[in-house]
């Protein structure tokens, strides 16, 4: 029987974490930055808008499955804040600091190869710089260790 390392157990538990944490923001990221590139919105609303729906995304796919757990809404949400708030927060500096310093990135249209590469891009940079934080945190019994607690 092989038996992990604690090193090794929190590494995986961190890259889970932050893979988490990344589904939720690209989904919210890629919504937000598409429905205000449809709608030939500025930079600013795209942003505001994509940020928006990142957190939102990201605090649901915590929040869902604590909810089916038993979990009060309350208590659910709750968890979910404690969870997300400062890895969505580095990924979203990141991606859209990432996205708005690509030339043409932000006025590339939803057809545009340049849109979906430079969103990837800004979505892996934003998965690297997030990785470490989310180690961090859970080294400490922070951030996903509290939901993974009520697992």
């Amino acid at each position: 029987m092989q038996h992990d390392h604690p090193e090794q157990s929190l590494n995986r538990l961190a890259f889970s974490a932050t893979w988490h944490c990344l589904t939720g923001c690209a989904i919210g990221e890629v919504l937000g930055v598409a429905i205000g590139t449809a709608l030939g919105w500025g930079n600013l609303p795209t942003i505001v808008l994509a940020i928006v729906l990142a957190f939102l995304f990201g605090y649901a796919f915590t929040a869902v499955p604590l909810l089916r757990s038993g979990l009060a809404l309350g208590a659910a949400t709750g968890i979910a804040f404690a969870a997300d708030t400062i890895s969505i927060t580095v990924m979203e500096i990141v991606d859209n600091a990432v996205i708005l310093v690509v030339p043409g990135a932000m006025e590339a249209g939803l057809g545009d190869p340049l849109f979906w590469g430079s969103l990837a891009f800004a979505l892996a940079v934003a998965f690297v710089a997030a990785y470490p934080v989310n180690r961090w945190l859970i080294a400490r019994g922070r951030g996903h260790a509290v939901a993974h607690a009520h697992h």
